[in-house]
């Protein structure tokens, strides 16, 4: 799986601040420190993330950053996408149309394309609720379901 530092870092950007807003704005400076991520990167990331609607800022003393809803309401994967991050797990451009090995599809590349496919079903099931709570129980129970639909029945 190729997953970048922005997507990353968004994840645990927001996770920081599900964990320690109390309802008021968490400053990027602050999150820069406990998450040892740059304070200029976090810029770059919170104008995607604000401009997706998943945060917004609040400007003077005390400013700083808070959840635009609810922490049930944001999935993981709307963070990933927020900060135009995507999920690769294969050397193919999407439905390879213009082919992965020589002109043609590769061998692996359905096998790849699922895979990436049941990582972003994952992270659609993943709340940033369900993460700040540590809800393991209900991230395996999610994998459960995940992996069940999509198991063929042993003939």
């Amino acid at each position: 799986m190729k997953l970048s530092t922005k997507g990353r870092y968004a994840v645990m950007a927001l996770i920081d601040i599900g964990l320690n807003s109390n309802g008021k704005p968490v400053s990027l400076a602050d999150i820069s420190e406990r998450q040892d991520i740059s304070q200029e990167y976090l810029e770059q990331l919170f104008g995607k993330l604000r401009r997706s609607g998943l945060v917004t800022s609040a400007r003077g003393p005390g400013g700083g950053y808070v959840l635009a809803r609810a922490p049930a309401e944001i999935c993981m994967s709307d963070v990933i996408l927020a900060v135009d991050e995507e999920l690769r797990v294969t050397r193919c451009d999407g439905d390879a149309v213009n082919g992965c090995v020589k002109g043609e599809r590769c061998c692996a590349h359905d096998l790849w394309s699922s895979l990436g496919r049941q990582m972003m079903y994952f992270l659609e099931s993943v709340s940033l609720e369900d993460v700040v709570q540590k809800r393991n129980l209900a991230l395996a129970a999610s994998i459960k379901q995940t992996t069940a639909r999509h198991v063929r029945p042993l003939m």
